[in-house]
C-alpha cells in the first residue's frame, strides 16, 4: 500500500501503539481510583498532560482531553460564545474552516448570533486585515484554522489575533491546529489564541483523542456534567489508553519539527517535478508542504480515486469529513468547478518516501493513457 492521505489521519507509530496496549492491559486503573492501579492511570494521565501542554508551550493546568478535533472545535466555539452573544452578538470566522467549526458556528445562528464569514481575496488569500477588519466592540470570538486541511494554506492566524487583542482584549480567539500541530512550531503566546484545538490520529497517535488548550482566565462552559474529571469541565472517564498514545507521539515528535519540514518540502518538490505540465497545483506558495493540492482536469476526481484505489494507492479528493461532497472550501478559495470537480489531496507523514510519491505520479498518467484509448472507467 502506498499511503499518501495522512491528512485524513496517520498509522499510529510504534510509541503510541506500545504506549495505549500497555494502558490497556497493565496500567488499566480507573484515573479516578484511589488505590495503586488508579494512581497509575493518573499518573499516565498527567505525564500526558504535560507533555502536550509542553509541546503548545502552555501550562499543564491548561490542557483538557477531549475525544478529537470536531469535539475540541465545538467545545471552543459554543463554549465561548453561548454565554456572551446576548452581550456581544457577532462571531467572526472563515469560508474556509473544518466542518465541525462551520457547523458550530452556524448552530450559533439559532440563539442570536451574528456570524461574519471572512472569504478570500481575488488572489485566493485570506489577509490578516481583513480578518481584524471584521471584528469590532460587538464580537465575542473570533475562529480561525491555522492550516487548511484541504490546500494546505496557511492562514495568518498569529498576526490576526495579536492585533485583534490589542483592539479588543476580551474578544476571545479560536485556532483550529490540528492541521499544523507537530508539524509548525505552535506556541500559545505566539499565536495569541485563546483556545487551541488538537489531534491524536493526525500526528501518528490514536482515533478518538484529542485536545483543548484553555488560557488561565478564559471561562467557557463546562462541555459534560458529570463525576467532575478534566477539572469539571469535561466530566467521565478518561481514555488513559488513548491519552498515553497521543502523548507518546507527541514525545516522539518534539525536536524533530524542522527536520520533518525540510522532509516534506522535498516530497512535495518531487510531486511536482513529477507530474505532467498541464496538471493544476491548487495549493499556493508558501503552504504546508505536507498537503498539496492538485487536478488532472477533464477526470473526474472519484474516478482517479477509484482507479488509485484499486492499485493500493490512497489519496483523497478533500476533507474526510466531506464524504465525497463538493468542496466549499475550493470555491471560496476561487478554484473554478472544473478544477474543482478533478482536485486530488495528497499529504504526506514523516514515513512516505520519494519513491512512493514518484509511483503516484506515474499512476496519474497510466489513467490518463488508459482514458485516451477508451477504457475510462465510468
Amino acid at each position: 500500500m502506498i499511503y499518501l492521505d495522512n491528512a485524513a489521519t496517520t498509522r499510529p507509530c510504534e510509541e503510541a501503539v506500545k504506549a495505549a496496549m500497555a494502558a490497556l492491559t497493565e496500567d488499566f486503573g480507573n484515573p479516578s481510583s484511589r488505590h495503586f492501579a488508579g494512581t497509575q492511570a493518573e499518573k499516565i494521565l498527567t505525564d500526558a498532560r504535560d507533555t502536550i501542554a509542553k509541546a503548545l508551550g502552555a501550562e499543564e493546568k491548561c490542557i483538557f482531553f477531549t475525544s478529537g478535533a470536531t469535539e475540541s472545535n465545538n467545545w471552543a466555539i459554543r463554549g465561548a460564545a453561548e454565554n456572551r452573544i446576548k452581550r456581544k452578538p457577532k462571531v467572526v470566522t472563515t469560508t474556509v474552516e473544518h466542518p465541525s467549526v462551520k457547523e458550530a458556528v452556524k448552530a450559533l445562528e439559532k440563539l442570536g448570533a451574528e456570524i461574519v464569514w471572512v472569504s478570500p481575496d481575488e488572489n485566493g488569500e485570506i489577509t490578516a486585515e481583513s480578518i481584524v477588519n471584521a471584528v469590532d466592540d460587538k464580537t465575542c470570538l473570533v475562529s480561525c484554522m491555522l492550516v487548511n486541511n484541504e490546500t494546505g494554506y496557511v492562514l495568518p492566524v498569529a498576526e490576526s489575533f495579536a492585533a485583534i487583542k490589542r483592539r479588543y482584549p476580551d474578544c476571545i480567539t479560536h485556532c483550529d491546529a490540528v492541521q499544523g500541530f507537530m508539524k509548525l512550531p505552535i506556541k500559545v503566546n505566539a499565536l495569541c489564541a485563546d483556545l487551541i484545538s488538537v489531534s491524536g490520529h493526525k500526528v501518528y497517535a490514536p482515533k478518538g483523542v484529542g485536545a483543548l488548550y484553555i488560557k488561565k482566565g478564559v471561562n467557557i462552559t463546562t462541555f459534560m456534567q458529570g463525576g467532575g474529571q478534566e477539572g469539571g469541565k469535561r466530566s467521565g472517564t478518561e481514555n488513559i489508553p488513548a491519552i498515553a498514545g497521543f502523548a507518546a507521539a507527541v514525545k516522539k515528535l518534539s525536536g524533530s519539527i524542522d527536520q520533518r519540514y525540510e522532509n516534506a518540502c522535498a516530497l512535495r518538490d518531487t510531486l511536482y517535478n513529477s507530474i505532467a505540465d498541464d496538471i493544476v497545483i491548487n495549493s499556493k506558495a508558501g503552504a504546508l508542504p505536507y498537503i498539496c493540492s492538485i487536478a488532472m482536469v477533464g477526470y473526474k476526481s472519484e474516478t482517479l480515486l477509484n482507479f488509485m484505489s484499486e492499485r493500493g494507492i490512497c489519496v483523497s479528493s478533500g476533507s474526510a469529513c466531506s464524504k465525497g461532497r463538493k468542496s466549499s472550501v475550493l470555491k471560496a478559495f476561487g478554484i473554478p468547478d472544473n478544477v474543482a470537480d478533478s482536485t486530488l489531496r495528497v499529504s504526506f507523514s514523516c514515513d512516505t518516501t520519494p519513491q512512493e510519491v514518484e509511483q503516484f505520479a506515474k499512476a496519474l498518467e497510466q489513467a490518463r493513457a488508459l482514458a485516451s484509448t477508451g477504457n475510462k472507467r465510468k
